[in-house]
């Protein structure tokens, strides 16, 4: 299993080395990390993540309307550390100077509008849809990062958009699904934690109280599903990402970037 990074600014970080591949490898250790929102880190917590882990790159998959409202985060002052804002939603650089000018940023968060009939997991494995429908680009240059050093992938809990991201670029280095799967329930073991943090912002706690606490559960089945959808349209996360861009070159700077090297 993935390890656990305690912080005191945020509640759901962990670093994804030590994961096993099929081949019997496993994923290096300071290479992939993942969050929820990083606006809070305490100065000890950017030390601890830039000093010693060696932290070079945010892929922060936030909004344009949340990156907004919440304002630039600490490690946006590191000089050692590179922001790349890479929102999973369409709203995020693809209106025209003219549409954006009549916008009200208010109905464009991500989160608003969500259909609540039908199964729960069936609305998650829908919006994780959405993520690759309407930003198959920025799932790429995502995944095109972490090979330039430590990269860090966060959303607002660290869940869903981070874990589809994440689910991709471990399935790409040979991970197998049960243990992609396990780590995106992982997650659960802080939801309470991470709801709490959430509902303190104004800009996350509307959203939160309306809804039941299970519904942000990180089930299991949901990430099956997604990934079997991915599996049966596309042949999988590599051939979904290949069909948008994605190379040969970029596969083998991956693997390189996360494997540990032994297989």
């Amino acid at each position: 299993m993935s390890e656990w990074i305690e912080l005191e600014g945020a509640v759901n970080v962990r670093d994804l080395g030590g994961l096993p591949t099929v081949d019997g490898g496993a994923i290096r250790t300071g290479a992939l990390l993942r969050s929820d929102n990083l606006q809070d880190l305490t100065p000890a917590d950017v030390r601890r993540l830039v000093t010693d882990h060696g932290l070079r790159n945010v892929v922060d998959l936030r909004s344009d309307t949340e990156v907004s409202l919440t304002g630039p985060g600490p490690l946006t002052r590191e000089p050692t550390v590179t922001i790349h804002h890479l929102s999973l939603f369409s709203e995020g650089g693809r209106f025209t100077d003219v549409e954006a000018d009549t916008i009200d940023t208010d109905k464009v968060l991500p989160w608003q509008g969500r259909q609540e009939d039908g199964p729960e997991t069936d609305r998650s494995v829908g919006h994780y849809l959405g993520y690759l429908a309407d930003r198959p680009d920025s799932v790429v240059r995502a995944l095109r990062v972490v090979p330039s050093g430590t990269s860090i992938v966060h959303c607002a809990a660290g869940k869903d958009r981070t874990g589809v991201v994440t689910a991709f670029a471990l399935s790409v280095a040979g991970v197998p699904r049960e243990e992609i799967v396990a780590d995106y329930a992982a997650t659960g073991e802080r939801l309470e934690a991470i709801l709490a943090r959430l509902r303190s912002s104004p800009v996350y706690a509307q959203d939160l109280d309306s809804r039941p606490a299970d519904t942000h559960m990180p089930h299991p089945q949901t990430m099956e599903k997604f990934l079997s959808v991915i599996d049966e349209h596309f042949g999988g996360p590599l051939g979904w990402l290949e069909r948008h861009g994605w190379t040969t070159t970029d596969t083998i700077a991956l693997r390189a970037a996360l494997r540990d090297g032994s297989r």
